[in-house]
């Protein structure tokens, strides 16, 4: 009885994580539009309930009503089953991002602010995060269409050029919390702000991070895999209906994720910047510091134009990955140092 009741508590919570998280991703869409309506100047959606604030549900009703289109020449198997391959990694990493740290007792059933804490959560999300690139590079071969194997190719070879500074750029956090547990790394922090490792590993890191996170979720100025005025719409060129919102989706989730794990190997996690704020909620600091992030993802869009492709590939091979590996070194170095 008692792992039956176990069982039922998992479940409720991947149930309810993935449903936060698809709400998330939903008005993500609407706030995106309305901050970057604001900074052009003009009022973005308006006309669905007060304000647009139904705009995300009228559009995945529309794009759930709308004619699913397979080309003639697509490969049928594979074009379908792209979408799933996008948008199932992107979800499966918020399993161990830790949202919280007061656990909730009913007897002696835990119910944890978290899925689950393993002690490679590192290195499960970049595994699985890395697979939504074939996703993208199958979907782009199998429409049958040259923008889109072009947006498919692009995108393999960014996610290899800015996955490794990416990586590297964990290790920092890693090595000083000398664990690869979200959670642990989560709780290194405690104390404060200066505790935090985007100030004891110094911003660098961060901003490595950052840069390669934004290149690896095809956002502006990185998004050449989808480049409208150069590939229609890239990869997802052919795709209509619910197959195209599941490439949205996922590119949401995935900034969503990205900013998660930025939240807590660099800035703390959950945890107050000073102690006398420790009265305020665990989740209402990390969701605020994960909107920060979000923003600032948006406010890039609104500001920074598109890389050439050749501009891309050159900054994260000849730039950002010798940084990583610079920075890698002085920080084991400084480690040592510490501990002996």
């Amino acid at each position: 009885m008692e792992l039956a009741a176990q069982l039922l508590v998992i479940l409720i919570q991947i149930a309810a994580v993935m449903g936060v998280v698809l709400l998330h991703v939903a008005y993500l869409t609407y706030a995106e539009r309305k901050i970057l309506s604001d900074m052009q100047d003009r009022l973005g959606p308006m006309e669905v309930g007060p304000h647009g604030l139904l705009q995300p549900i009228a559009d995945g009703l529309k794009l759930f009503f709308k004619e699913d289109i397979i080309p003639a020449g697509a490969n049928k198997i594979i074009f379908s089953a792209s979408p799933i391959l996008v948008l199932v990694p992107a979800l499966i990493g918020f399993a161990v991002v830790p949202f919280g740290r007061d656990s909730l007792h009913i007897g002696d059933i835990e119910i944890t602010p978290y899925i689950t804490d393993i002690n490679i959560g590192v290195l499960y999300i970049l595994a699985f995060s890395s697979l939504g690139a074939y996703g993208i590079l199958l979907g782009g071969w199998a429409s049958n269409s040259k923008y889109a194997l072009l947006g498919g190719l692009r995108s393999a070879a960014q996610v290899i050029s800015y996955e490794l500074p990416l990586g590297l750029s964990l290790v920092g956090p890693i090595l000083l919390s000398e664990s690869l547990s979200m959670m642990e790394m989560t709780l290194a922090q405690g104390g404060g702000f200066w505790n935090w490792y985007v100030v004891k590993t110094t911003p660098i890191p961060f901003v490595i991070y950052m840069i390669c996170a934004i290149a690896e979720t095809n956002r502006l100025p990185f998004d050449l895999p989808e480049a409208e005025s150069e590939l229609v719409a890239g990869f997802f060129t052919e795709y209509s209906g619910m197959r195209f919102s599941f490439f949205f989706l996922a590119e949401y989730a995935n900034m969503i994720l990205v900013s998660c794990i930025a939240v807590v190997a660099f800035l703390g996690g959950w945890q107050a910047p000073f102690a006398f704020l420790e009265f305020i909620p665990p989740i209402v600091w990390f969701l605020a510091k994960v909107y920060f992030l979000l923003f600032f993802y948006i406010w890039l869009r609104a500001t920074v134009p598109r890389l050439r492709f050749d501009q891309l590939m050159a900054f994260g091979w000849k730039i950002m990955l010798p940084l990583a590996l610079v920075m890698v070194l002085g920080i084991s170095i400084a480690k040592y140092v510490v501990t002996h």
